[in-house]
């Protein structure tokens, strides 16, 4: 992961070391947005537990510089890198517009290390409902399954799908009330399930259940989550969607252009 930098490459002066003010503070924000840590896997990657949190060193540039990444123990994450000859923190690679081989490669390998924390301790966290966490750990329990978020555009929009014939069974996601036509501002988390068309004309009642969310409504129905329905209400519908989904080996390739819709979403 850590490459050299080249032997063509001069190593910036002191004057290269700017105050961290001027520097691009957001990249770690926005690469751990929705996600949350999970202590077991930062203890693997190599963290170190510390009285404040967790702590992870590694070396860039050769060894010519140290990368320190700290996580706390109210989920704060930092990231900083400093020159151990100089003993002096270094931040051009977070400066807009810098450049130069040195300060490229060292970005290179700084965001290199920033992704593998992100991809390998942390997990995604967009729903922040109990009854939407309540089904994650539902499925993931009964079905062995864990929310995929297909959609770069849409990070809040995930699905569970069957794994012996990859047909989708349910979808969370988080919208706006007022496009499931609710009289509230704010967001609300919601699922999509498979249901028998006898069932959704029955359930759909405008306030806790209503038809599929961008899906075949004669087909899908949506549940609110925001306590209205009951858990084990839930938990029953998804199983029902669950049975739903299983179809024949020569159908479950075609996918659903109702399903397709979901990357358009929120």
């Amino acid at each position: 992961m850590i490459t050299a930098r080249g032997t063509d490459t001069k190593k910036p002066t002191v004057a290269s070391y700017i105050p961290l003010k001027q520097a691009n503070m957001s990249d770690i924000d926005d690469l751990l947005i929705n996600r949350k840590a999970v202590t077991c896997r930062l203890l693997s990657f190599g963290f170190c537990k510390s009285e404040k949190g967790y702590i992870y060193a590694t070396h860039l540039a050769d060894g010519q510089l140290e990368m320190r990444v700290t996580i706390t123990n109210d989920a704060k994450v930092s990231a900083e890198v400093s020159d151990i000859s100089l003993k002096e923190r270094y931040v051009l690679h977070r400066v807009p517009g810098a450049s130069g081989a040195f300060v490229g490669k060292v970005r290179e390998e700084y965001e290199q290390v920033l992704a593998a924390i992100a991809n390998d301790c942390f997990e995604p966290d967009v729903f922040k409902s109990k009854c939407a966490k309540q089904i994650i750990r539902h499925v993931r329990e009964k079905y062995r399954d864990e929310p995929q978020f297909l959609w770069k555009r849409t990070p809040q929009n995930a699905i569970f799908r069957r794994q012996d014939n990859a047909k989708w069974y349910a979808a969370l996601l988080v919208i706006q009330k007022r496009k499931l036509g609710l009289n509230a501002d704010g967001t609300v988390d919601i699922i999509d399930l498979r249901a028998k068309p006898e069932d959704i004309d029955a359930l759909v009642d405008g306030k806790s259940y209503f038809p599929g969310y961008h899906m075949n409504k004669k087909h899908w129905i949506t549940i609110c989550l925001d306590g209205s329905v009951a858990d084990e209400e839930i938990f029953q519908r998804i199983d029902e969607s669950f049975a739903l989904a299983k179809s024949s080996a020569g159908k479950y390739a075609r996918a659903s252009k109702t399903e397709s819709k979901l990357e358009s979403t929120v």
